[in-house]
């Protein structure tokens, strides 16, 4: 094959994209047969790879045939793409140099031109990264009126995206909502650059994650998954990707795929050079350790999350209490509490600290905080959010000796979990439920609650808020039965032999007998099947 033949393949499989093979193709090529166009979609392609020295070198050198050959306005994108990179990469002082070679250039061409806007995206990047959020709002607003004006596809759709976070933050949710759904028209239809689309997806995902507005992530991190399946050798973006689609099997209580998904996207976010990403990976298994009552793992994960750079709380507050650490769970949500500011990160804060106060008996904060939760749910709107505070607004009224005004709030909140198809949340409801029943003098509907909560728990895997129904039905069995004698009487509603029974409670089958014998004394039975049907008829079985 001729070298015009292997240019010109490299390029067609640019766009097809298949980066792999642009990137192969490309950089097999001396530097002499390449454009700057050339380097400039080698760099592109590096990117897309995983080969961030290779994409950095690439645009260094685009950036010099571009701006030799009097193609000025490239040679600024190129600039900002470097300083981009160069920020991402920790270089963020070389960084600044490529912004401001970026500003003399477009200083010195005069006008209104579009590559003012990739300028205004990078100053908007700062501001996000300082939390200068207000400053960050006027830059995302004039980034969207660059793409605008100039029919700039990328621009748009980064604008558009950027304000409805911004919007979000200040407490905006639904004209945020709005503003990353129109973002996606670009992306839908194919016109934004794959960086920039990776990109708008990951922070429409993220965002709708932080209000908790679950229909939208999982149909928008269906679609990532498809459009990074549709892309040959990608690598960049299929990290995020993979975290997505954990977070949804965990909020639909697959808990063990979750975990794949979580240590899939640990090795991406390594191949791709982002490791600075893996805290966020880390700090979600780390819930799902916690439900599932790993408590010394998921320590260990939000260790590895917070030595990422991630804050794992207020999920290691939950793992602390837990663990009878009152004092250190307390402290830690009452100084989240303190530092965050904006609503919506508040919310995300808000139903943990509740719990964890509650549980010291800071009834004061706890009030005001399920009072808080409960406007800014109202605000935003999420099927979801309002969800977590009528059960966080549950449980202060039930612990204020509340119950008739509790439960309403509990139904509520099962009913809109069972909605999204939410079976840990909704069982946790029922288990609330079931206690303000009981409070209410409805034992035996209390009970219903609780057995029903129980069997979603075991089959989900989430062994403490197994044990917590265990220790709520021994109580309310009549005839003082012990927690060993309803275990006994469990095995021996499920057919199980004296000899079975002793096995599977590491008991001698003379002890087995014992608690037969005390059994059939407390229950008024003399036979085993009377005693199954006593564990049937009280849901102990």
């Amino acid at each position: 094959m001729s070298v015009v033949e292997s240019l010109l393949e490299a390029r067609a499989a640019f766009e097809r994209r298949d980066w792999v093979a642009a990137y192969e193709g490309l950089s097999a090529m001396s530097a002499a047969e390449l454009a700057g166009q050339d380097f400039a979609n080698l760099a592109t392609a590096a990117a897309l790879t995983g080969r961030r020295n290779d994409c950095i070198q690439a645009l260094q050198r685009a950036y010099q045939l571009l701006h030799k050959s009097g193609d000025v306005l490239a040679a600024i994108r190129c600039a900002c793409s470097l300083a981009q990179v160069l920020t991402k990469a920790g270089e963020s002082a070389v960084a600044g140099g490529w912004i401001a070679r970026a500003n003399r250039l477009l200083d010195d061409l005069g006008g209104d031109v579009a590559e003012r806007g990739y300028v205004q995206l990078l100053v908007m990047f700062r501001h996000i990264f300082a939390g200068e959020f207000p400053q960050a709002a006027v830059c995302a607003s004039a980034v969207t009126d660059y793409g605008k004006r100039f029919s700039d596809p990328d621009l748009l759709a980064m604008g558009l995206c950027s304000q409805g976070r911004m919007a979000m933050y200040e407490g905006r949710v639904q004209e945020g909502i709005a503003l990353l759904d129109e973002a996606m028209v670009g992306i839908s239809t194919g016109e934004v650059s794959p960086l920039f689309a990776g990109r708008v997806y990951c922070t429409m995902i993220e965002g709708c994650q932080e209000v908790s507005d679950y229909g939208r992530v999982i149909e928008w991190t269906m679609a990532l998954t498809n459009w990074c399946d549709d892309q040959p050798g990608l690598v960049v973006f299929t990290g995020q990707c993979a975290v997505h689609r954990g977070q949804i099997m965990r909020i639909r209580g697959a808990y063990r795929e979750a975990l794949r998904e979580y240590a899939g996207a640990v090795d991406r976010y390594i191949a791709a050079g982002t490791e600075e990403a893996v805290g966020l990976a880390m700090a979600e298994k780390g819930e799902v350790l916690r439900i599932l009552g790993k408590y010394k793992e998921a320590e260990q994960a939000y260790s590895a999350a917070t030595a990422y750079g991630h804050d794992p709380q207020p999920g290691l507050a939950l793992v602390w209490l837990a663990s009878g650490q009152t004092r250190a769970a307390a402290a830690a949500v009452r100084r989240i509490l303190e530092e965050t500011q904006n609503p919506v990160h508040r919310s995300r804060a808000l139903p943990a600290s509740i719990e964890v106060l509650l549980a010291v008996g800071d009834m004061d904060a706890a009030s005001a905080a399920s009072a808080e939760l409960d406007r800014i749910a109202t605000a935003f709107g999420c099927t979801a959010l309002l969800a977590s505070a009528n059960y966080t607004g549950g449980q202060v009224l039930l612990a204020k000796g509340e119950a008739g005004d509790a439960t309403p709030r509990f139904r509520s909140a099962a009913h809109d979990w069972a909605l999204l198809g939410c079976r840990y949340e909704s069982a946790r409801c029922a288990v609330a439920l079931g206690r303000g029943l009981s409070k209410l003098g409805d034992t035996e509907s209390a009970a219903a609650q609780w057995v029903q909560a129980r069997e979603i728990f075991r089959e989900l895997g989430a062994t403490p808020a197994q044990r917590e129904i265990d220790d709520l039905l021994v109580p309310s069995v009549p005839a003082g039965l012990t927690t060993r004698e309803v275990e006994v009487l469990r095995l021996v509603a499920a057919g199980n032999s004296n000899a079975d029974i002793a096995t599977a409670l590491f008991l001698s089958e003379k002890t087995v007998a014992r608690h037969m014998s005390n059994i059939f004394g407390k229950i008024g039975v003399n036979t085993r099947t009377a005693a199954a049907k006593f564990a049937f008829d009280h849901r102990l079985a």
